[in-house]
């Protein structure tokens, strides 16, 4: 079955709202699901309340650029510990026949 692959490329509040609302709807629907929150959007990963968590609940991969960590100054150690850290290139080796959005 065909999943679906999120880049979330920006920290602005209403794009990260609607990649996690797609993430949560296609989870739901019981496909893969995963989201790479790259570079600048790395620091609003803890920003997805209620949604954020609703994503994780239903198995979607949420993935942490490990540039955007360093460059915000965060320790993956002090995040949640369902979050993933990888970067672009492992994101784009793993797509297979996905399906890739940029939000």
């Amino acid at each position: 079955m065909t999943g679906l692959a999120i880049i979330v490329a920006t920290a602005d509040a209403e794009r990260l709202q609607t990649a996690l609302r797609l993430a949560a709807s296609h989870a739901a629907l019981g496909r893969r699901t995963r989201l790479l929150f790259d570079q600048a959007a790395v620091p609003a990963a803890h920003l997805g309340g209620a949604l954020l968590e609703s994503c994780l609940e239903l198995g979607a991969d949420i993935i942490l650029c490990q540039s955007g960590l360093a460059t915000a100054g965060l320790e993956a150690d002090a995040l949640d510990a369902r979050f993933q850290f990888g970067g672009m290139v492992g994101f784009l080796a793993a797509l297979g026949e996905d399906r890739l959005v940029v939000v």
